[in-house]
């Protein structure tokens, strides 16, 4: 299979300096008893970050996102290829001052109260503790735990949510350059997910650059400036929203109680289903919907002709065979 296609239209980028890069980036684990059988987890992943850019990597369970990331840390090493952050080789100590991680099951102290566990890890830091409190009292402020609980309560007695948070605020104590979160919504529910949004939204307004991995589109689809489909360890494409879906503005309606005369000078390439009228809008669509109260027609829906992101995703999946289990 060919390199991935990087449809991303670099304008902006081109008088800053990638914040990551990766040329052929790949990871091969050795399995079974007699360590005999190779499993590539990370096959030629080139890809660019940009200052202060929230780049997502999407893909299924198993595709390679962790792996990634935890070669992106230092955590295990690559194979074959290499990457750079802020232009030194990936485990340079000095980088790591600047690097905030949020692992996807973090493992947090189940005796300390969030206060104590972030003093624990500002101290791993070396941050002095005259800053400390400060700078603790901010990031709880942040993450939505400022009442006493964060003082009192034992990590163990909080829900999965609340652990996720303090979580985040453990991967920011060093006020980091870039913010490495590995599957940040996972396991939360809608309220918890629409709070770590909102996180991740005030530290890209803060000028961070994030490297954001999930599964979960909608997310993705939200927050990130450009994203990067891996699938079996391969990037497939990467590029902005509009890059990889097209600017197309254009919207798709379907209609019921009216001909097909009268809805010709509203719409074009209409197609009959069901007793039902599918075309696309030739006017804006509250000009549209103020015509169909006219002549007494119903909308069945209304919506933007291009893909959504996860259409686009299954579609580059079912081109490369890759089957999805639902």
């Amino acid at each position: 299979m060919g390199s991935a296609t990087d449809l991303s239209t670099n304008h902006s980028h081109n008088d800053s300096m990638p914040v990551v890069q990766t040329w052929n980036l790949g990871k091969v684990y050795r399995t079974g008893f007699w360590m005999n059988q190779k499993i590539e987890s990370l096959k030629n992943c080139s890809l660019s970050i940009y200052p202060g850019e929230t780049f997502g990597l999407l893909g299924p369970n198993g595709a390679g996102k962790t792996t990634l990331l935890k070669t992106l840390l230092g955590i295990t090493r690559p194979t074959t290829g290499r990457a750079v952050i802020f232009g030194k080789p990936i485990g340079d100590r000095t980088v790591k001052q600047k690097i905030g991680y949020l692992p996807e099951n973090a493992y947090l102290y189940d005796f300390l109260t969030a206060w104590e566990f972030l003093e624990f890890v500002a101290g791993l830091f070396q941050i002095p503790q005259s800053q400390q409190h400060q700078r603790i009292t901010e990031l709880l402020d942040l993450v939505g735990l400022a009442q006493s609980t964060a003082r009192k309560k034992k990590l163990k007695q909080y829900s999965k949510g609340m652990l996720q948070r303090v979580g985040m605020a453990q991967a920011l104590i060093n006020d980091p350059e870039i913010v490495f979160l590995d599957e940040p919504m996972s396991g939360l529910d809608p309220m918890g997910r629409y709070r770590m949004r909102e996180i991740v939204l005030s530290l890209k307004q803060q000028g961070k650059t994030i490297f954001f991995n999930s599964h979960v589109l909608s997310d993705i689809e939200q927050i990130c400036d450009r994203i990067a489909f891996l699938a079996l360890g391969e990037l497939i494409c990467q590029g902005s929203l509009d890059d990889l879906l097209g600017t197309n503005d254009a919207y798709q309606a379907i209609v019921a109680g009216v001909a097909p005369e009268t809805l010709a000078p509203w719409m074009s390439n209409l197609t009959e289903e069901n007793n039902r009228w599918h075309g696309q809008l030739k006017v804006e669509p509250n000009r549209f919907v103020t015509h169909l109260d006219d002549v007494e027609a119903r909308l069945v829906s209304i919506h933007l002709a291009r893909p959504s992101l996860e259409e686009f995703f299954m579609q580059q999946l079912r081109e490369r065979g890759i089957e999805v289990s639902r």
